[in-house]
């Protein structure tokens, strides 16, 4: 009778679980009066187009489709449209193919889309309240993200009405890298440091992950004012206005927002081409600072290919011992410890890349602890070869430089070292 009272219940237990699973499967499965909802369908990835094809496009929806401020009773139906030099979205360089983005765009403005009246990125017209042109042009590779193998370059235009505080329009596309001249501008080829910056953080945010109707990043919006006199600068210089170019800048670091990596970049170049060498130095110690406290800082150390030896010119490397001196003098003087990383281009085998990047780091390193022997606890060499590329060209020149940088990372002194 226990087997069977047993076997009873088993059999019990067994059609109530069926009875259970069959109720489920019922709610589960779709009927006439619950009809069964399609996924989805993935996106098709954008294809690039042409460099010229890809700004046409990208600039055609960005005017056409922009929510323009309507008219007051008086006032002319022209809207004012500045443009704030197009950047790199990573790096936030200028280039040839940014420079000759922006001249495309003022063409068709002046051929196609009258309600626009073009007028120079300067403090006067900024104090206007005009509506500004901000656009990134960023290597990317097949997800369009920006790592690995940059096969295509995505372009972002949008349009932000400073009266309104808000974007009124956006335009993006994808072009093909062919006959596209990343080459920077001379003053962008020139600066000898990069970290993340907040000012050129808040444009790039301006155009990417906004739309239409979204409010301007207020990184951007805040010092804004800043920029124009920052652009002027960087235009001087381009130009070899170098003595221009240092009261531009050093006007722009007494404005709101100008203690920013640009202006410092900037007052460092003009300072060396004007033969200031002790202001150059001082210079590029608040890079050092700017750098330190905000936990990176990359400078563009040149070296011979495959080796740990310095570009034999002294028209490029003569300043390395400049540098070198404030950077060891800074990190001595803020008692901070630094991972110092070697990076390397993405041409050559990656553990030869990964060995040369280390290889270059203890370089650096054992020239820091020369200037400052304190350092030799509070600093460690590493290397990443190519994994960390900024640019991704493999061009090994002036376009990718970024790419061959060494890195200096603020870490926790309490950590081993």
């Amino acid at each position: 009778m226990k087997i069977m009272k047993t076997n009873n219940f088993g059999l019990i237990w067994r059609l109530s679980a069926l009875a259970l699973a069959a109720l489920l499967w019922g709610c589960a499965t779709p009927t006439s009066e619950q009809p069964q909802t399609a996924a989805t369908p993935t996106p098709p990835p954008v294809q690039p187009v042409p460099f010229d094809d890809a700004v046409l496009k990208a600039a055609n929806d960005l005017f056409s489709r922009a929510q323009l401020p309507a008219a007051g009773a008086g006032e002319p139906m022209k809207h004012a449209l500045v443009i704030d030099p197009l950047i790199d979205g990573v790096s936030g360089s200028q280039s040839v193919a940014t420079q000759s983005m922006e001249a495309r765009l003022v063409e068709l403005v002046k051929s196609k889309y009258p309600q626009f009246t073009v007028q120079p990125f300067s403090t006067e017209a900024v104090a206007k309240s005009p509506i500004v042109l901000v656009g990134t042009f960023t290597g990317v590779n097949k997800e369009g993200k920006t790592e690995g193998v940059r096969e295509a370059f995505r372009v972002c235009l949008a349009l932000a009405d400073l009266k309104s505080g808000k974007i009124i329009s956006k335009g993006v596309a994808r072009a093909k890298p062919e006959g596209v001249d990343i080459t920077p501008t001379a003053y962008f080829n020139d600066s000898p440091a990069w970290t993340p910056d907040q000012a050129t953080e808040g444009y790039i945010k301006t155009c990417q992950g906004t739309k239409p109707g979204d409010p301007i990043n207020p990184l951007y919006a805040d010092r804004i004012l800043t920029a124009a006199l920052v652009s002027e600068a960087i235009d001087a210089y381009n130009n070899r206005q170098y003595r221009k170019a240092l009261d531009l800048y050093q006007s722009a670091l007494r404005s709101p927002g100008g203690e920013q990596l640009r202006v410092y970049n900037g007052l460092y170049l003009a300072s060396w081409k004007v033969g200031r060498r002790n202001e150059a130095a001082q210079a590029f110690g608040r890079i050092v600072d700017y750098g330190l406290t905000n936990k990176r800082l990359a400078v563009k150390f040149l070296f011979k290919p495959g080796s740990t030896d310095f570009w034999p010119d002294r028209q490029v490397t003569g300043p390395y011992p400049v540098w070198l001196k404030q950077i060891a003098q800074r990190t001595a003087e803020n008692e901070g410890c630094l991972e110092i990383v070697g990076h390397t281009s993405r041409t050559g085998p990656e553990p030869i890349n990964d060995r040369l990047s280390l290889l270059r780091a203890g370089t650096i390193k054992q020239k820091l602890e020369s200037d400052a022997p304190e350092l030799r606890t509070r600093t460690i060499a590493n290397g990443v070869g190519s994994r960390e590329n900024l640019v991704g060209t493999a061009t090994d020149d002036a376009r990718d430089a970024l790419d061959r940088r060494v890195e200096f990372k603020v870490v926790d002194c309490r950590a081993p070292i």
